[in-house]
């Protein structure tokens, strides 16, 4: 499996047909879809306002507060809000979609569209993407704990006498969302839009109405108060800086969920209702604190009145579980790419709904997130420590995004050289005194997702690697199908009948199980096809597109079979194609699939580390077997050995 359009030595005869992008955008008007977007978009950005405000005053670690640096830090915020998520990502970053798709990943292909495979460049470019994948999987588990702990942690404003249960509750609510992952959520769905449009509804009539009662606080979306603050207060805004990123956390989110319903609707909706319902919110916050500075402890919860304190826990909770969802189901979705592109090793795959946006459910990084976002929330047991930990994990993702964004502005879009610097170089001074800005909290959490990222890094790059060395070890070993069929076929061992499919990994060679099959069992049978299942760097491929076959002797065929890298296999769903579109029936229960099951050898070579071969060795070993992967009936599946050393 590859990033790039696989070439092909034969390519004269079997072509490599041209992708058309499948459409699989939600469909509705604007406002619908804006609705829709709502709930699976802006759950994480919209849910900020629990703990944004509270850390950046937080009496230990925050900023001093007081007139000048509330008006200062809402003017920060203001403008944080304005230039990263309105400017840089709605303008400029979600223009770089894979055929419709965005995310780090799809960023990343897009960047090594124009690029040589082994070229020192692709693989600059492939460790940033790597990185920032990485560092996802590290936001998945911050953004369940942080937002739902927020949240359980509003119930204290009620009463301290509930401070006891807090950690208990929030663990509870965890372990439920993680366990109605597998049911699937398509009838939830569809409420999560109407619930986050009255959350963002409720945040904003909570901010309207503090700012009623102090509305000189409006005058902080001039930016002389922040450029005033930054000037006269450098290490004051500096701290605030760590703090303020926080009302972008999520960011991330609305690139990559971005093919669920195209770019209008999440502009529309940015625009419309969620910016101005957050500077609402925000900005009530601020002229809170500036009249009652006592209620620092929880300024969000303190905005409602006592009696509904209780129901807006409640409420905040249900929104944070949207937002978590949100994260979870990206980090799934992320897991499906990096398979197929070949940075993950095989897992199972569950799709849990047949509608257009496609849900997937991965059993085994649903239970590493659920324990991974409990032992967070056990081990920080505040969200203020958590916030820490969050703002290094999104920063360094938001620069890794910048850096690829350059490349496909300058060999995708072709855009002139000054105007790429000029753009790039504002965003990475915004990235980069983000990023600076939360480099001080490493050592008070910050060090929890980059831990996450490593483990993450040296596991996909590993797994990469080690591919490639086998499918070099593969091609070094290989013998040219085309000379040896027409050799074997010259004077043929004994034909029997039915169809054998030989699954090969290069369409150019001979695959292992065939030849081990003709050794053992000195048979061929009556029809042959050479399968070959590609990946490429498109999100989905029309079934008019997706296979390519060719006869290389008489019942001899090579077939390939194309996805896109958000797509899972069904050769089910080929052999029907194969009917349609070939006139080449081939009724399953007449098949009989081989595969090669490599069985791997450490040795030493400069490539890669001994530890790293065991690595990967172990991955391969507990990775899902490819006939399972494939959806392939177990009946009609052989697989014979092979041992190769790396």
């Amino acid at each position: 499996m590859s990033l790039s359009h696989p070439a092909l030595s034969t390519s004269k005869q079997l072509e490599p047909v041209a992708i058309e992008q499948e459409q699989h955008l939600a469909r509705g008007s604007l406002q619908s879809l804006a609705l829709m977007a709502m709930g699976v978009v802006f759950g994480d950005i919209g849910t900020s306002p629990l703990y944004a405000i509270k850390i950046c005053f937080d009496p230990i670690h925050g900023i001093e507060m007081n007139e000048v640096s509330i008006f200062g830090a809402m003017s920060l915020i203001f403008w944080t809000l304005t230039l990263v998520v309105s400017v840089k990502y709605m303008l400029f970053v979600m223009r770089a979609d894979n055929h419709g798709e965005g995310g780090i990943l799809a960023l990343l292909a897009l960047a090594l569209k124009n690029t040589k495979t082994n070229s020192t460049k692709a693989k600059i470019l492939m460790a940033l993407g790597v990185i920032g994948a990485s560092l996802f999987y590290g936001e998945s588990v911050l953004t369940p704990a942080i937002s739902i702990l927020s949240a359980v942690e509003g119930i204290t404003v009620a009463s301290e006498s509930f401070s006891k249960y807090i950690i208990a509750s929030t663990v509870l609510v965890v372990v439920l969302l993680f366990l109605l992952q597998e049911k699937g959520s398509v009838i939830v769905n569809k409420m999560f839009g109407p619930v986050m449009l009255l959350w963002f509804l409720v945040i904003a009539g909570m901010g309207a109405h503090e700012i009623m009662a102090y509305p000189q606080i409006l005058l902080a979306m001039n930016p002389l108060y922040a450029m005033d603050f930054i000037v006269q207060h450098k290490a004051m805004a500096f701290a605030a800086s760590g703090s303020i990123f926080l009302v972008i956390t999520g960011v991330e989110v609305l690139y990559a969920d971005m093919g669920h319903f195209g770019i209008q609707p999440i502009r529309y909706a940015w625009y419309a209702f969620v910016m101005p319902s957050l500077v609402l919110n925000y900005f009530g916050q601020g002229a809170m604190l500036i009249n009652h500075p006592e209620n620092i402890g929880n300024p969000f919860f303190s905005m409602a009145p006592e009696n509904w304190v209780f129901c807006l826990v409640l409420f905040s909770v249900v929104a944070t579980m949207i937002a978590s969802q949100a994260c979870i189901s990206g980090a799934f979705s992320m897991t499906s790419q990096g398979i197929m592109l070949g940075f993950i090793p095989r897992m199972k795959l569950v799709h849990t709904s047949e509608k257009k946006i496609a849900r997937i459910y991965v059993p085994f990084i649903n239970w590493v997130l659920c324990l991974a976002v409990i032992l967070s929330i056990l081990g920080f047991q505040r969200s203020e420590h958590l916030a820490f930990a969050y703002g290094m994990a999104v920063s360094i993702t938001m620069l890794m995004t910048s850096l690829l964004l350059a490349v496909v502005m300058r060999d995708v879009w072709k855009w002139p050289k000054w105007g790429i610097a000029s753009i790039v170089c504002a965003f990475m001074v915004l990235d980069l005194s983000l990023f600076l800005s939360n480099t001080e909290k490493i050592l008070e959490g910050g060090w929890f997702p980059l831990a996450i990222a490593c483990v993450v890094y040296l596991l996909t790059m590993t797994w990469f690697q080690g591919r490639n060395l086998l499918r070099e070890k593969t091609i070094d070993l290989g013998v040219n199908i085309e000379d040896f069929m027409a050799s074997l076929l010259a004077h043929p061992p004994h034909r029997i009948e039915g169809t054998a499919i030989f699954f090969t990994s290069h369409i150019d060679f001979v695959p292992p199980a065939f030849l081990h099959n003709l050794k053992h069992n000195r048979v061929l049978h009556q029809r042959i096809l050479f399968l070959k299942v590609s990946v490429w760097d498109v999100p989905r491929v029309a079934d008019a597109q997706r296979i390519s076959l060719r006869e290389i002797h008489d019942n001899v065929f090579l077939v390939r079979a194309i996805f896109g890298f958000k797509e899972t296999p069904d050769i089910s769903r080929v052999m029907a194609l194969l009917k349609e579109q070939h006139d080449l029936s081939c009724p399953l229960m007449t098949c009989s699939f081989f595969m090669a099951r490599d069985s791997l050898v450490p040795r030493e070579i400069p490539q890669m580390a001994m530890w790293r071969e065991s690595i990967f060795i172990w991955m391969l070993q507990n990775s899902t077997r490819a006939s399972d992967f494939f959806k392939i009936d177990s009946g009609r599946l052989i697989e014979l050995g092979t041992k190769i050393e790396l």
